[in-house]
């Protein structure tokens, strides 16, 4: 609480989760200074790129690089995504303050993004999790597919409370619940939510909601009365899983902090720059964005009254 106001922090996920569904590929000095400029706005986590294959992921190629070239704010956390040990050696090599790791709850997802299953894809993980404790890297663990499968249909609690318990037993700070497909809705945020707080108080639990059906702001927000503290959200709304059939944006990290903030919390976000940053982004992707505060304004950004 920061004065009666409960603290929401804020992670973007553009650069990474928007930018690697990107139509074109956006130059690495403008990614860094795209970095740059969210480091100064206040959020408590940037997601910067991914150590995936180049060849899965071109858009994300130039990983290496911008790590190196980014200037890190003090009081920012900045992860990067790792997909497997190799990932997280090279990533060593500019080190982040925490590794974010993947895998989905269901089985289906699993084989058809990670070409592995679950189990496999446990074990994987536990070896990057030993590693990155040697290393001093914080370890977040995102369970892709939480709370609904466009393959398998509904994907049951129990299985997502299980990977969790046994990631955070492994080693892991932090998990992500995530609705990769857009297939939540506000009761299940929140009963999923309370469940895991319930079972593990003391872990960071993140969510990263996805606007496919257009519930993400109302999802986010029955997190937040679940206990939620933390959300994945993305400049402008970019993003989208090229293994999820129709999956669109993230929730807009601009929208959900003007959102949360009218809800009386203190996001420590500086609003007004981030809506520079978003503005920034649409120049550099070259077409329009989902977000809608950086188009209509903020709730009292008045007008001139017709003559």
């Amino acid at each position: 609480m920061t004065g009666g106001r409960p603290r929401v922090f804020m992670h973007d996920v553009s650069l990474r989760d928007g930018l690697q569904a990107a139509p074109v590929f956006v130059p690495t000095d403008d990614k860094v200074a795209l970095a740059d400029a969210l480091s100064a706005t206040g959020l408590a986590r940037i997601e910067v790129t991914s150590y995936t294959s180049p060849q899965a992921i071109p858009m994300l190629a130039d990983a290496a690089e911008v790590m190196r070239r980014i200037r890190r704010a003090p009081g920012v956390e900045y992860t990067v995504l790792v997909p497997n040990l190799r990932g997280a050696e090279r990533a060593l090599e500019a080190p982040p303050d925490e590794f974010n790791l993947v895998m989905s709850c269901s089985e289906t997802h699993n084989l058809a993004n990670l070409r592995m299953t679950r189990e496999q894809s446990v074990r994987a993980l536990r070896q990057v999790i030993r590693l990155a404790d040697e290393a001093g890297v914080a370890v977040n663990v995102s369970l892709s597919c939480a709370f609904g499968c466009p393959m398998e249909g509904e994907v049951p609690e129990a299985p997502v409370l299980d990977l969790a318990a046994r990631f955070l037993a492994a080693g892991a700070q932090g998990v992500t619940l995530c609705d990769t497909t857009g297939m939540a809705y506000p009761g299940q945020v929140a009963a999923l939510s309370r469940r895991f707080i319930d079972r593990h108080p003391t872990a960071q639990l993140t969510l990263h909601l996805h606007n496919t059906r257009g519930m993400g702001l109302a999802n986010a927000l029955a997190g937040l009365q679940a206990g939620g503290r933390r959300f994945d959200a993305a400049l402008g709304g970019v993003g989208g899983c090229p293994y999820a059939p129709g999956a669109t944006g993230n929730i807009c990290t601009e929208d959900l902090v003007h959102m949360l903030e009218l809800e009386g919390c203190d996001t420590g976000v500086d609003l007004a720059a981030l809506l520079d940053c978003a503005r920034r982004l649409r120049a550099q992707v070259g077409h329009d964005l989902p977000g809608q505060v950086v188009k209509a304004g903020r709730r009292l950004d008045l007008h001139p009254a017709p003559a």
